[in-house]
């Protein structure tokens, strides 16, 4: 009898086919009443797909006596109880290192278009304004300071590509990096005060909002925040009020709080940029996450240890 997988969101065709092919596939998407289908299967089911943003709960592991091991088809594990999943003795693994150029491809490209103002000269375009209205210049983004919160793999990117356009990079971290020539600042609010741009590349592990009105002051009327992480690092109330009352000189943003809900004021701000979370979002590299995903089902059913674990 073929090991069964609940699948909590949608996947690649490619990957839904392949856990069709080599478990039995148990759809939670598809379902108008979930928990009754969660009654209805809970002792088959041992392994379970979901993405980072979305995890699963403690209370839905709870339900599934036979759970064995969590696939995650991304790289955060905000969303999931990773103490509880140690205790249960289940696996919980993600999908590292394949998201990386992707995220800070995002990442760079979210501050150019910020800075260089290229969806608010998209909108000029398509709305038949040129030649008829001015335009006000954009800001280059070349030689701009940056500062990264977090310098892990990501950070690590991030710091490379904006290297490349002659940006020096400043970041915080748990941990000093001597083998990079990066500079390291103890403190988040001197961060944001000596950069021209602060990206979020941090881990969101302990859900608190580490950017609000102090650090946004701290970078100011000309500053920029992106954020390719996790939403629940930035108060969004104070974001919004800071680009209202222009102490925020703009945003890129593909993260949220409470996603899908984006806060309406940023809808029609031309200095901030949005993003549906889809840093990770191209064929190549969902491709090469749910290979990743497949392959830990794969260990872990063959009495191996998955290859990616972070709870084993």
């Amino acid at each position: 009898m073929k090991p069964g997988i609940l699948l909590i969101s949608p996947a690649l065709p490619d990957l839904e086919h392949q856990l069709d092919q080599r478990y039995t596939t148990y759809r939670l998407y598809q379902q108008s009443d979930k928990a009754a289908y969660l009654r209805q299967h809970r002792d088959a089911i041992a392994g379970v797909v979901t993405g980072g943003a979305l995890g699963i709960s403690t209370a839905m592991m709870e339900e599934l006596p036979a759970l064995k091991i969590v696939a995650i088809n991304g790289i955060g594990t905000d969303a999931v109880d990773l103490g509880y999943a140690r205790r249960r003795g289940i696996h919980v693994t993600t999908t590292p290192d394949v998201l990386t150029a992707d995220v800070a491809d995002l990442g760079i490209g979210l501050a150019i278009a910020a800075l260089r103002g290229l969806c608010t000269g998209d909108r000029y375009v398509r709305a038949g304004a040129w030649g008829k209205e001015a335009l006000g210049l954009a800001h280059k983004f070349s030689g701009k300071r940056i500062g990264i919160v977090g310098l892990g793999r990501v950070g690590r990117a991030i710091a490379k590509r904006a290297a490349a356009f002659d940006c020096p990079i400043a970041y915080v971290d748990h941990h000093a990096h001597p083998d990079l020539p990066y500079t390291r600042v103890d403190d988040l609010l001197q961060l944001a005060r000596d950069n021209d741009v602060l990206i979020l590349a941090a881990s969101a592990d302990d859900g608190k909002a580490i950017v609000g009105t102090e650090v946004l002051n701290a970078l100011g009327p000309q500053g920029v925040l992106i954020n390719i992480a996790r939403g629940k690092l930035v108060d969004e109330d104070a974001l919004v009020l800071a680009l209202q009352e222009k102490r925020l000189g703009g945003a890129g943003l593909d993260v949220f709080v409470d996603e899908p809900t984006v806060p309406p004021a940023l809808w029609s701000m031309d200095n901030v940029v949005l993003q549906p979370h889809r840093a990770s979002a191209t064929w190549e590299t969902r491709a090469d996450m749910g290979q990743i995903v497949l392959d830990n089902l794969a260990a872990y059913f063959a009495g191996a240890r998955p290859p990616t674990t972070v709870t084993g």
